[in-house]
């Protein structure tokens, strides 16, 4: 059903996002593999299957920000942005990348770099780590 470059891309996302999770510092508040009830309201996240999860991004995310139309790698690293950092930075890194994945990624870092104090303190290295998988993860599925 769906086509090899989302199923490469949401493999990324779902070990990225992990389980649940109700973090009250994560904008995000409730998530499980990283569907948040603030953006998913009608959504029962606690029991919120994977393939569940993966029809969502599908539509709400993979569908939306238009990936299928984008060349392999960016259209990962675009999606991956529009899950972990809303669809506004993603759209403008886009635009801004010159179709190149790396200069993409490192676009993504200044934004979390200069996130509010208190958000770089808690997250920053998960946010790190989570680009320095996806640059692995790039690499490898080349």
């Amino acid at each position: 059903m769906y086509s090899d470059k989302f199923e490469r891309s949401i493999k990324f996302v779902l070990q990225a996002e992990g389980g649940y999770v109700n973090d009250p510092h994560d904008p995000g508040g409730e998530t499980k593999y990283g569907i948040s009830k603030r953006m998913h309201k009608d959504v029962d996240i606690k029991n919120l299957t994977v393939e569940e999860a993966k029809a969502i991004y599908y539509k709400d995310y993979w569908t939306y920000m238009k990936c299928e139309d984008i060349e392999w790698p960016i259209c990962l690293a675009h999606f991956d942005a529009a899950v972990n950092c809303g669809f506004g930075g993603a759209r403008k890194w886009l635009a801004e990348s010159n179709n190149d994945a790396n200069e993409y990624l490192k676009q993504r870092e200044t934004y979390y770099r200069a996130r509010p104090q208190m958000l770089r303190e808690k997250f920053l290295k998960g946010w790190l780590n989570r680009l320095n998988h996806l640059r692995d993860y790039i690499e490898r599925e080349a």
